[in-house]
């Protein structure tokens, strides 16, 4: 059982996790760093190991969004090419989806996908819709390495959380134009495209690893309030100081 003083540390990043899910009407909106939030989110307060996004676009396809580490992006673009897995299970059905990567059906079901996965280490996965309503906008996966399926509480906060960046998403599509989601998702993909080959810069420049060439790409940005998307092209098109960037760390990102 949690402690009183970890209940209650926990129940603060629940509320911390919840507003700024919500605060999506903000200048220079960016739907990468928002949703790259959600999944940190949902590795801090769910207890699993990494999280993903996937989205649907206007014609329904699934577009690689974003990830909480290198190895769970290559998860999530596995399942789209082979299109199995639990996160476009989900995002197609709009219904969660909880699984033992070491179950028999399981195994039937995803082949490529549970042996990509259990290969990484991971044992379990969740995914979670985007959704309000009858309208889904994706999913969330959750993957762990503990033995089984998520707890019913973890599975039930896991949506709330996807159910929270839902409605701050289409908060914000309501409110600038009913076209800028299908635009911001739509773009997605090439702006995910721009910040890889950034990373890839970045991390080859500076002898990082890829995951921590996105954290200090993500604190530069946010130190000098810029768009992630903005500095990604910086990089790219060697506008950007690559040593400015790698210097940035966690005490400098206020």
């Amino acid at each position: 059982m949690m402690s009183g003083a970890g209940s209650a540390g926990r129940e603060e990043r629940l509320a911390a996790a919840f507003i700024e899910l919500a605060d999506t009407l903000v200048d220079n909106f960016d739907i990468l760093d928002f949703l790259h939030t959600l999944t940190e989110h949902a590795v801090d307060l769910l207890g699993v190991e990494a999280a993903g996004v996937i989205l649907l676009d206007a014609r329904g396809r699934l577009v690689d969004a974003t990830a909480s580490d290198e190895t769970t992006r290559l998860l999530e673009l596995a399942q789209i090419q082979w299109e199995e897995g639990p996160c476009r299970d989900c995002a197609r059905s709009g219904r969660p989806v909880d699984a033992d990567l070491k179950d028999a059906d399981v195994r039937q079901r995803w082949p490529r996908f549970t042996q990509w996965a259990l290969a990484r280490g991971f044992t379990g996965v969740a995914g979670v819709p985007l959704r309000l309503r009858a309208e889904v906008i994706g999913a969330l996966n959750l993957f762990h390495i503990a033995s089984g399926v998520l707890s019913p509480g973890d599975l039930r906060l896991g949506q709330a959380l996807a159910d929270a960046a839902t409605i701050g998403l289409l908060q914000h599509r309501a409110v600038h134009d009913r076209t800028v989601l299908h635009s911001q998702i739509r773009s997605a993909q090439d702006s995910r495209i721009v910040l890889e080959r950034a990373k890839g810069l970045l991390a080859e420049h500076t002898g990082l690893s890829l995951d921590e060439a996105f954290t200090r790409m993500r604190r530069h940005a946010r130190l000098h309030r810029m768009l992630l998307t903005d500095l990604a092209t910086a990089v790219v098109d060697g506008s950007a100081s690559l040593e400015e960037i790698a210097r940035s760390s966690p005490t400098s990102a206020s």
